[in-house]
């Protein structure tokens, strides 16, 4: 299957496991109803490329660079995903990230609405100028993430954690937090708490 990815232009309904391609580029590829199972594509390159209606499965993605490529429908499951700047994509709509690390990663100025980012590590990750109105955020570990002019109206952060959101930089209307993390969103009203 490893060769099959460089002599081949299209995909469908293929299924990759174990593909070991660190640093690998592609360009012009385009992969559609695709499984993604056990690959190591850390540092790779993807130009111009197209995923659609495809799955990541505990695959190693860190430093992936994404120039001009399109993601649509696409499920992340215990994937590691660190240091990738998605806002170099030319489109992405519909992302799942479960249980995985997307720590360091930019998701600057995006249109995630609706997306999950759901059981993740998110530490680090910069949000800033992101649509996640209506996202699935429960259960994710946002220390030091960025949250600046974020929509976030009803998303949903019930038992995320370590999150540093400003209510009055960003939009929260309906919202969904859980206590006791929910008292962190004191912390940017310059206000005194006391115990």
């Amino acid at each position: 299957m490893e060769d099959l990815i460089f002599k081949e232009e299209e995909f469908f309904e293929k299924t990759f496991e174990g593909l070991d391609q660190k640093e690998l580029i592609l360009e012009d590829r385009q992969f559609e109803d695709c499984v993604f199972r056990r690959c190591n594509l850390s540092a790779a390159t993807l130009k111009r490329c197209r995923f659609v209606d495809c799955t990541f499965e505990q695959s190693d993605l860190s430093n992936l660079q994404v120039q001009g490529t399109i993601f649509r429908s696409i499920s992340f499951q215990d994937c590691k995903l660190v240091g990738i700047n998605w806002a170099h994509a030319s489109a992405i709509a519909n992302l799942s990230f479960e249980r995985s690390i997307l720590d360091y990663s930019s998701f600057v100025g995006l249109d995630l609405r609706k997306s999950v980012v759901r059981a993740c590590k998110a530490r680090e990750a910069d949000f800033a100028d992101t649509n996640l109105s209506e996202a699935d955020c429960r259960e994710t570990d946002f220390a030091g993430a960025r949250f600046s002019q974020t929509n976030l109206e009803k998303a949903d952060l019930r038992q995320a954690q370590n999150y540093a959101i400003r209510p009055n930089e960003n939009k929260l209307k309906k919202a969904r937090f859980s206590l006791p993390e929910a008292t962190l969103l004191l912390y940017g009203l310059d206000i005194l708490l006391e115990e």
